[in-house]
C-alpha cells in the first residue's frame, strides 16, 4: 500500500510539473486590440518643430512652401502619410488663421506624448484652460526626430518660432506686416546703430514676423505662439532675438 502511494505521488507530480512546462511555453494571448498587456497603440506623431530653416528667414515661399517644408520633413521620419501644416496665419484679403489650418487634435509629439488634446485647450480659449495651459513646452516641443531644441539659457537659443499670429491663433488686422508679406519676404532691415542720431521723422514700420517662444520663457506672457515680433524679414533679422527661422507643423487631425 505504501509503495502505491508513492508510486501515486510520483505519477500526479510528473503530469503536474508537464502541466507547467506546456502552459509556460504557449504563446500570450493578445489582449483587446491586439496588444498583449491591453496597452493601447501608440498615437503617430502629428506635431513637431522642424529640426531645420529654410535658410531665408521668414520666406518661405508663402504658406505653400512652409507647408511642404513640414511635410518634406515629416516624410523623411517615416510620417509622410499625413497631411502636414505649418502653424502660420496670413494677413490681408484670404488671410487665414493657423488654428483654422491644423483640425481638430489630438496632437501628439515625436515621443509619444500628447502637447494638446484639442484646440480650446492649445489656445486656452476658456478661463480654465488659459489658467492650466496647454503641455507645450521646451521638453515636449520636440523636433520630427525626437531632439529639443535649445532655449534660453542655451547657446545658440534657438526659442524664437515663427508663427505671425496672435496668442488665439488668429491672425493680426491691425493693418501692420506682421507675417513678412505672408511668408514671401526676406528684406532685411538695418538696427539703428548705438549712439546713432535717428532719424527726424518717425520710420515707416518696418515688415516683420511675429514670433512664439518654445520653451515659455521672456517677454512675460511666455507665449508659445505670439512673444514678440522681429525687425526685418532676413534670416539675421529672424534670428537677431534669438531664433533660426524654425516654425511649428501640425498633422491634420479629424
Amino acid at each position: 500500500m505504501k509503495s502505491y502511494r508513492i508510486y501515486l505521488a510520483g505519477v500526479l507530480g510528473a503530469v503536474t510539473a508537464f502541466s507547467v512546462l506546456v502552459f509556460a511555453q504557449a504563446p500570450a494571448a493578445p489582449a483587446q486590440g491586439g496588444r498583449a498587456g491591453g496597452a493601447p497603440a501608440p498615437m503617430p506623431m502629428s506635431f513637431f518643430i522642424t529640426s531645420v530653416p529654410i535658410g531665408d528667414g521668414a520666406n518661405f515661399g508663402g504658406l505653400a512652401g512652409a507647408d511642404a517644408h513640414c511635410q518634406k520633413l515629416a516624410s523623411a521620419v517615416g510620417r509622410g502619410g499625413a497631411t502636414w501644416r505649418a502653424y502660420l496665419s496670413t494677413q490681408g484679403p484670404g488671410g487665414v488663421n493657423a488654428r483654422d489650418r491644423i483640425g481638430a487634435g489630438p496632437w501628439v509629439n515625436a515621443l509619444g506624448r500628447v502637447v494638446a488634446s484639442n484646440l480650446n485647450e492649445l489656445h486656452g480659449d476658456t478661463l480654465d484652460q488659459a489658467r492650466h495651459g496647454n503641455r507645450l513646452n521646451k521638453v515636449t516641443s520636440v523636433t520630427e526626430k525626437g531632439a529639443v531644441i535649445t532655449g534660453a539659457g542655451d547657446m545658440p537659443n534657438y526659442h524664437d518660432i515663427i508663427t505671425g499670429t496672435q496668442t488665439d491663433g488668429r491672425a493680426y488686422t491691425d493693418g501692420q506686416d506682421h507675417t513678412c508679406s505672408n511668408y514671401t519676404s526676406s528684406a532685411d532691415i538695418e538696427p539703428i546703430a548705438r549712439g546713432a542720431q535717428p532719424p527726424a521723422a518717425p520710420p515707416a514700420p518696418a515688415p516683420g514676423v511675429q514670433l512664439g517662444h518654445h520653451d515659455r520663457v521672456g517677454n512675460n506672457s511666455g507665449s508659445w505662439n505670439s512673444a514678440h515680433g522681429t525687425r526685418g524679414c532676413s534670416q539675421r533679422n529672424v534670428m537677431a532675438g534669438g531664433g533660426n527661422g524654425l516654425i511649428y507643423c501640425f498633422a491634420v487631425t479629424p
